[in-house]
């Protein structure tokens, strides 16, 4: 069995002293020195572990000053309304998506169940990234009514925002009327999409919207970069 390397422990766990408060943003952080001493490594071990967050975004080298952190995660609340673009925006970001990709299929047991259809029923299936300031905070998948919604694809192309796509195919309204959250670590492919360390600490969020009479139009499946990200219950929002 191969062992993580050194660098990579370190990176987590400077991640997780980031994501815990340990240190705030604008704090610097030890130096290399003081790094390498602490985890019995060279500096240059310590050097290409902080370069690592340095590519994630949470900290940025300062020329003869030192590393400082760089990263304050965005409050996210989650309750019975919850709009993305609206949630970041009110956190003083700029929200975007980045469309990965669209297709229709055949839905499985799960998403049939979540959203009272058939296993075998069509279903339009969203891939895709949720940005703020243009930096990946979650990856996300959105399975939707196919028979119920045909221009959606089509739609959602053209922005990304599901509820405009809703909107568009007819659903004024919709609200969350059930969440799971779970803590994680991050595979190969979300820490590829999300900047991270594979290892490294994600939320996952499963989800389903209905309209105003209660039917299903969205089961969701939402990986947040646990650094980035604070999820808040809003009694605004719930």
């Amino acid at each position: 069995m191969s062992q993580t390397p050194i660098w990579k422990t370190i990176a987590l766990a400077l991640t997780a002293d980031i994501a815990e408060g340990r240190f705030a943003t604008g704090d610097r952080l030890p130096t290399e020195a003081q790094l390498a001493a602490t985890h019995g490594v060279n500096r240059h071990t310590v050097r290409r572990a902080l370069a690592e967050l340095a590519r994630q975004g949470l900290v940025h080298p300062r020329r003869g000053a030192g590393v400082f952190v760089s990263a304050a995660a965005t409050d996210y609340p989650i309750g019975k309304r919850v709009r993305y673009h609206q949630n970041i925006s009110a956190s003083g970001k700029i929200p975007g998506k980045r469309v990965l990709s669209l297709i229709t299929r055949a839905a499985d047991k799960t998403e049939a169940e979540a959203l009272n259809l058939t296993p075998g029923d069509p279903v339009h299936v969203y891939d895709g990234l949720s940005l703020a300031d243009g930096q990946p905070i979650a990856v996300f998948q959105s399975v939707f009514p196919a028979a119920r919604l045909p221009d959606l694809p089509e739609v959602l192309a053209q922005n990304g925002s599901v509820t405009q796509a809703l909107r568009h195919c007819g659903v004024a309204d919709y609200t969350r009327i059930s969440t799971r959250l779970t803590a994680r670590a991050a595979d190969a492919i979300q820490a590829r999409h999300l900047h991270l360390i594979e290892g490294a600490p994600v939320l996952h969020s499963v989800g389903i919207n209905a309209d105003p009479q209660g039917h299903p139009v969205e089961y969701g499946k939402t990986v947040f970069a646990g650094e980035r990200v604070t999820l808040t219950l809003d009694d605004d929002h719930g």
